[in-house]
């Protein structure tokens, strides 16, 4: 069979757009005759994410970023990914958003959830999570520095203006005064050092004698210390304490009526018959003496003696009041 020259020219012209169409694709980084799956991930700020960004799973590159469309509803950004992998990617896998370092642009990682068993399907969204890259990190560390520095250099500019205003003229004369009597003081300092060594210097066989008679004093004092170590200070004191204890126990004694003095003291019936006793003798010392004739009778006539008369009134207790 013999092809014409039109069959030629349509396969010709067939071929050389099958060719554009593939070569325009390799460009894009597409391959024509690959399998992709195409996943859709929803952020609200990609970043500075740009298209054919490539997708990364733990470092290694399967697929790139196909395009990114904004929602006119939500305002969100709809990424678009092409996955040339077999890899199994769960429903609940997360596709975040990172910078590898400060050269190179930004990437999406996937990262995959091997505790969810159900495999996401081809035009399934995944997770989206946004990662701050080192710049970012770097730039987040260094605002409270710079915070920081900015209320030390507002402090420093305080404290240079309050420096400034007492370093005036008046502030500078008083300090070269303070100097200057302060050169006076250590001067007059030195020249006291020197009276006192000269002194010590005139008075050192008193001062030799004073510490003779103080280290004499504290040889007698360890010897009085030795003495009273030997004297059995102890035993002396136990003994006390046995001497005291017997007072206590005869002080109880007695108040608690035991005993002969303990009776006497305790008997209000013995105390009463006492000073019963006491008054009736006043009384009959007074009588004595206001009436001797009725005790003493000395009759050289052979008169007979008075009888006896009891005194009417208690003569002792008036001379007592």
């Amino acid at each position: 069979m013999k092809l014409t020259r039109e069959i030629k020219t349509a396969i010709l012209v067939i071929s050389a757009i099958l060719l554009f169409i593939w070569g325009y694709s390799f460009l894009k980084g597409r391959d024509l005759f690959a399998n992709y799956k195409t996943f859709y991930v929803e952020y609200d700020n990609v970043e500075g994410l740009p298209k054919s960004a490539p997708v990364t799973l733990n470092g290694l590159t399967i697929g790139k970023v196909n395009s990114i469309k904004i929602d006119p509803n939500s305002g969100k950004l709809l990424v678009e990914l092409q996955l040339k992998t077999d890899f199994p990617i769960s429903k609940t896998s997360t596709a975040s958003i990172y910078e590898p370092g400060f050269i190179g642009g930004k990437q999406i990682a996937i990262i995959p959830n091997f505790s969810d068993k159900s495999i996401a399907e081809d035009g399934q969204k995944l997770l989206g999570k946004t990662k701050l890259g080192l710049t970012d990190s770097v730039g987040e560390k260094l605002v409270p520095v710079q915070e920081k520095l900015e209320k030390l250099m507002a402090n420093a500019d305080v404290l240079i203006s309050g420096v400034n205003n007492v370093l005036d003229k008046k502030g500078q004369e008083d300090i070269k005064k303070s100097l200057s009597e302060l050169s006076k003081t250590i001067e007059q300092f030195h020249k006291a050092s020197g009276s006192v060594n000269t002194l010590l210097d005139e008075n050192k066989t008193q001062i030799k004698g004073v510490v003779s008679n103080f280290n004499k004093v504290s040889s007698d004092f360890s010897k009085i210390s030795d003495s009273l170590s030997k004297a059995n200070l102890g035993k002396t004191a136990k003994n006390l304490e046995k001497t005291l204890a017997n007072v206590d126990k005869m002080m109880a004694n007695l108040q608690a009526g035991k005993g002969t003095m303990g009776k006497m003291l305790n008997d209000e019936a013995l105390y009463n018959n006492l000073a019963k006793t006491s008054k009736e003798l006043e009384l009959l010392l007074q009588d004595v003496r206001l009436y001797p004739t009725r005790y003493v009778n000395v009759s050289l006539f052979g008169k007979k003696n008075k009888p006896y008369v009891e005194p009417v009134k208690d003569t002792v207790s008036k001379v007592k009041n």
